[in-house]
């Protein structure tokens, strides 16, 4: 079979599958122009490959395809929230938590309420992440979320990154492209680690409160090959009365030829941690003298997780246009405990055993056609969790004492998207895409008294229309319009569930798709030389908040959302200095009153940050950030608001020779007592007992507070 009759059987067969598969969802498609637009791309490369439309030349297509740098986006971006983080952005970055490199991406904060072998907590555009529900990331090719997870929908545990091996992050906002799927209602972000390092180092850190960290990477040229090699170990107790005692190891082993756009990758890794974790607590217990300000009312709880993982990444250049695919195979598990409500319920253990594999196709055709330089692409996503075990136990001291549930799930996810991206006059280009997703999943209860009912299979498709038109460059500005839809997937346990795991009362299934619309307009420009600037006022609609709750095994319902609001980014670079200026503000509401009011807990309406890095190359380097975060609700009356806080990290760099480095880093620059995370909520103090209020808790903050200020120095050695 010829190229033409394959990709004609392959649309062919992809229509009919629409049609059988959602037929409401292709019918709208078929009365709504840009949805329809979008959809005829397929026939773009029919067009190409049977009428022989002239091409652009190659070099056009490593122009367009790959990222510009963070600074200068004109001509190249989509919209006016997107962008690349390098390598040099980040060396000199001051990070008390391998995943605060995320907070490079504009308006993204990242918290910890727990040890720092658990996934941190991220917020953006008015959105509680919890650990990562609504924001996709990828890690050479590789997801990093984990959907129906034993301690939350979407759980993104990035402490197996090594900064110092990122080679690029490149984010973007809002749900308009067509590549991203499943949880990215507010964004993506893709890391790729670098492909050589420029000589091999040896990093050594000691630090306060039991910090110690070791590193050793290199790179070596063999034959057209790269490999790149890296081991990292680390130690930390942390300010805790209870010593967190954290030991991590982790590894990487990458052999790569070519570039992104023309070569491959291969990269091994594997990451194991174990820890002891102190958790929120009753802000109460702290005031009565109950507990100091780092103390716990659980001194077990904490847990082990590890992150096997091989992934493959190709990419082919030709003169027509460019293929690119990527595999992975990742074998992960988790042993959480903790204890969120004190002495309330008492302790409990959250443990997942999965392997996870999938890939991604997709081909780009750069087109002539009439005279409009198209690229045109279509691909394909493909995952699949295997499940042995996800449970919720109740444990004491770690030991387990009853099951509330424990399931095996089988979820698939298929994504089909094509995207076609047109320059329709000098001043003007679109942006135009369509998205399939169909998820599938099987529960199988393996225990729990009132689980055994709750297994079945459940299905669900959604068509996701995207759309966004740019006018300019006029001079050095841009302006953007975009709208599209997406979505998140809910728990593969809600939607077969039909009583309580907890208590056995009747409950209803819930389902597997929770639909999002959202649109933004910007504009991005340069109103001085080094400096690039973009703002952006955007808003986003979710059909429903509904959430698996991890620590109690059931579903809770949270209704629809609104969300809309504006962010500020700024990037100025002179002479070795980099500065970065940002400001978000988001107005976030449920659309129906609940619990005595529309506010959406933990929805940060303000944070701002300043940074600013130094390096000539010369003796002396360094890095200072700020990050302010304003008050949020803590329940949905928003009568209860956490304090607004300022944390300041340094970093100073002293180079004794090319070989020799020092590094003094100060996190929490003015020792802030304020609070990593505050919640609301009902809970018993050990003083209270487990039956306070009258066995359903006294309700409160409950709060987990910022490390007082640590000092950390390094040394690197470079071969």
């Amino acid at each position: 079979m010829n190229s033409e009759n394959l990709i004609n059987g392959m649309n062919k067969k992809i229509i009919m599958q629409l049609i059988a598969l959602n037929k409401k969802s292709f019918a709208w498609m078929l009365t709504n122009p840009y949805a329809f637009t979008c959809y005829l791309t397929l026939g773009l490369f029919n067009t190409a490959y049977a009428a022989g439309l002239p091409v652009l030349e190659e070099a056009v297509l490593d122009s367009v395809i790959v990222s510009s740098s963070s600074q200068n986006m004109t001509g190249v971006a989509d919209t006016a929230s997107e962008g690349t983080i390098t390598s040099k952005q980040l060396a000199v970055r001051p990070l008390l938590r391998p995943a605060e490199v995320m907070e490079a991406v504009p308006g993204m904060i990242v918290t910890q309420h727990s040890g720092d072998g658990k996934a941190n907590q991220y917020f953006l555009r008015g959105f509680n992440l919890d650990h990562g529900s609504d924001f996709a990331t990828y890690i050479n090719g590789m997801p990093v979320n984990n959907v129906s997870h034993a301690h939350g929908q979407g759980y993104m545990d990035l402490n197996f990154l090594i900064p110092e091996l990122v080679g690029s992050l490149r984010y973007r906002k809002g749900i308009y492209t067509a590549e991203d799927g499943d949880l990215a209602v507010t964004g993506s972000a893709r890391i790729d680690y670098s492909r050589s390092l420029t000589a091999p180092f040896l990093d050594l850190s000691i630090g306060e409160y039991g910090y110690k960290r070791a590193l050793v990477a290199g790179s070596q040229a063999v034959g057209d090959f790269n490999l790149l090699g890296a081991l990292e170990v680390v130690g930390n107790d942390g300010p805790w009365d209870q010593p967190e005692g954290l030991v991590k190891h982790n590894g990487v082993l990458r052999l790569s030829s070519g570039t992104s756009g023309d070569g491959y990758a291969l990269t091994a890794m594997a990451y194991e941690a174990k820890w002891t974790a102190t958790e929120q607590v009753p802000e109460r217990a702290i005031k009565n003298g109950e507990i100091s300000r780092y103390g716990t009312l659980a001194d077990t709880d904490g847990g082990k997780t590890h992150r096997y993982s091989l992934a493959g990444e190709w990419g082919k250049t030709d003169i027509n246009g460019s293929w690119r695919a990527s595999a992975y195979l990742i074998d992960y598990s988790l042993n959480l405990f903790s204890t969120p409500s004190g002495f309330l319920d008492g302790q409990h253990e959250q443990a997942d055993e999965r392997i996870t594999w999938g890939g991604q196709l997709a081909r780009s055709n750069l087109l002539d056609w009439s005279s409009k330089e198209t690229i045109a692409t279509i691909g394909a996503q493909f995952r699949q969790d295997n499940i042995r075990s996800v449970g919720l136990y109740q444990t004491v001291n770690r030991d387990r004492v009853d099951t509330t549930r424990e399931d095996k799930i089988t979820e698939n996810s298929l994504g089909i998207y094509t995207e076609a991206r047109t320059q329709w006059l000098p001043w003007l280009r679109s942006t135009v895409g369509l998205r399939w997703d169909n998820l599938k999943a099987k529960v199988n209860p393996k225990d729990g008294v009132f689980n055994m009912s709750n297994g079945g299979s459940s299905s669900e498709s959604q068509v996701s229309p995207k759309l966004g038109v740019v006018f300019g460059p006029f001079g050095k500005t841009e302006y953007y319009a975009n709208w599209g839809q997406g979505f998140h997937s809910n728990d593969a346990r809600g939607t077969t569930a039909i009583t309580n795991a907890s208590d056995g009362t009747p409950v209803d299934s819930i389902p597997f798709i929770a639909k999002s619309t959202g649109g933004e307009i910007g504009v991005r420009t340069q109103p001085l030389p080094g400096w690039y600037s973009s703002l952006t006022l955007w808003k986003i609609a979710l059909d429903s908040e509904l959430v698996y709750i991890g620590d109690e095994g059931v579903t809770e319902p949270k209704g629809s959302s609104r969300r809309y609001g504006l962010e500020w980014s700024n990037y100025y670079s002179h002479d070795g200095l980099i500065l970065d200026a940002d400001l978000a503000l988001s107005h976030a509401r449920f659309t129906e009153s609940s619990n005595g009011g529309k506010h959406v807990p933990n929805a940060i309406p303000v944070t701002a940050s300043l940074a600013a890095t130094l390096d000539r190359g010369g003796t002396w380097f360094g890095g200072l950030r700020l990050r302010f975060l304003g008050a949020y609700p803590l329940e949905e009356t928003g009568t209860e608001k956490s304090s607004p806080f300022w944390t300041t990290n340094l970093k100073l760099g002293y180079r004794y020779d090319k070989s020799l480095q020092f590094t003094f880093d100060v996190l929490n620059l003015f020792n802030s007592k304020a609070n990593d995370i505050e919640y609301f909520g009902a809970a018993c103090t050990s003083l209270e007992g487990a039956g306070c209020g009258a066995g359903n808790g006294v309700d409160g903050r409950l709060i987990h507070p910022l490390e007082p200020r640590t000092v950390r120095l390094g040394m690197r050695v470079t071969f």
